[in-house]
């Protein structure tokens, strides 16, 4: 119910948040077995990505612990309210962006808009399995085929 109570707020400077949820709201982290994060966002982060990704893989190092990013792509270059961002990137590179830092937070990327999904770790692995399953029952039904042809 709490979250009911929450407004949006706050910047885009994504390193001070980080440190904030690393190194504060994450007590005795060494002593948790599984720690996640997860990044609501529309846009870019102030800092340069190779900066987040070295501090992301840095806080990470050696803990179950992964930061997960969910991109929502609104109208291309501004905000709800219509105004550009202080760091613009199109959407494009905003998710390479984020998929770099997720990459060194070992977490998942999720990118979706008012269109429907456009990428997702979770579907991605979701159709390989599938995939790898197929494969293998054609593998499967070809080997019958060919041992009912033997006998």
């Amino acid at each position: 119910r709490w979250v009911l109570s929450l407004e949006c707020k706050g910047s885009r400077n994504f390193m001070s948040a980080l440190r904030r949820a690393v190194e504060v709201d994450f007590k005795d982290k060494d002593k948790q077995k599984s720690q996640g994060l997860y990044l609501l966002t529309t846009g870019i982060p102030d800092q340069e990505t190779h900066t987040i990704s070295a501090y992301v893989a840095e806080a990470c190092g050696g803990l179950d612990f992964q930061l997960h990013v969910c991109l929502f792509s609104a109208a291309e270059g501004t905000d709800s309210s219509g105004i550009i961002p202080a760091r613009y990137a199109n959407p494009r590179d905003t998710a390479s962006a984020f998929k770099e830092i997720v990459q060194a937070a070992k977490g998942r990327f999720h990118w979706f808009g008012e269109a429907g999904i456009f990428e997702s770790d979770d579907i991605t692995s979701i159709i390989s399995e599938m995939e790898k399953a197929k494969n293998y029952s054609q593998k499967c039904a070809f080997l019958v085929e060919s041992l009912k042809q033997r006998s």
